[in-house]
């Protein structure tokens, strides 16, 4: 069975993987450093989004924030809950989520497969999250997400400083508004980078996380 859910995702990210890496994007909105893009995806009413800026730490304690999912619902907006389901190693991990809507929306929940990893050259990290389906049961009054990836870039480009680079695109199943779809394209992206660098100053994160490089 856990063979049939890997595939599944493998195929999941396969198709998304080219939407995300295409160079159309459009601004939607810049403040505080930080950008907000947006791009079409081939066969999907929902546009991908990219996140742009430059935070004040090591590509280790930018991850370190990214990889902690128990505390993901102090920063990530509309997030209700966030679980660790199941712990690989240091550097991979599965979690389950529920992100609130509001109303009409019905709650959205998913399971996600985080894997982090290093060059050890440029010292780039990069954290790549699909949505595995078929991992755990539906709940009733839920929507599941099954069909999702999202990915972080991390680029050191100073001493103690990265510029992060997000990607995402989401079918979130079902119908939603279109004004729920636009502010989940801009105004909760530029909410979510705001509330990382808050978060990043936590003593928590003052430490390195990667197994594979102190940096």
């Amino acid at each position: 069975m856990l063979r049939i859910i890997l595939t599944t995702a493998l195929l999941v990210v396969s198709g998304l993987m080219p939407a995300l890496a295409q160079n159309n994007w459009e601004l939607r909105t810049e403040k505080e450093g930080i950008k907000v893009y947006s791009c079409e995806v081939p066969g999907s009413k929902i546009k991908a989004i990219k996140v742009t800026g430059e935070f004040e730490a090591t590509p280790a304690q930018l991850a370190a924030v990214v990889m902690d999912v128990n505390t993901a619902t102090d920063w990530v907006d509309h997030l209700k809950s966030s679980v660790l389901i199941k712990r690989v190693s240091a550097n991979e991990l599965y979690y389950y989520a529920e992100v609130s809507l509001p109303w009409p929306a019905t709650n959205r929940d998913f399971v996600a497969h985080l894997t982090a990893t290093q060059n050890p050259d440029t010292k780039v990290v990069v954290v790549e999250g699909p949505a595995v389906p078929g991992y755990m049961p539906e709940k009733k009054g839920l929507v599941r997400i099954n069909n999702s990836i999202g990915k972080w870039v991390i680029t050191p480009v100073g001493p103690d400083r990265v510029r992060v680079e997000y990607s995402l695109h989401v079918d979130p199943a079902g119908s939603l508004p279109s004004w729920l779809v636009n502010m989940f394209a801009t105004d909760a992206p530029l909410q979510i980078f705001r509330h990382l660098r808050t978060e990043l100053q936590k003593p928590d994160y003052k430490i390195n996380y990667l197994t594979s490089s102190d940096n």
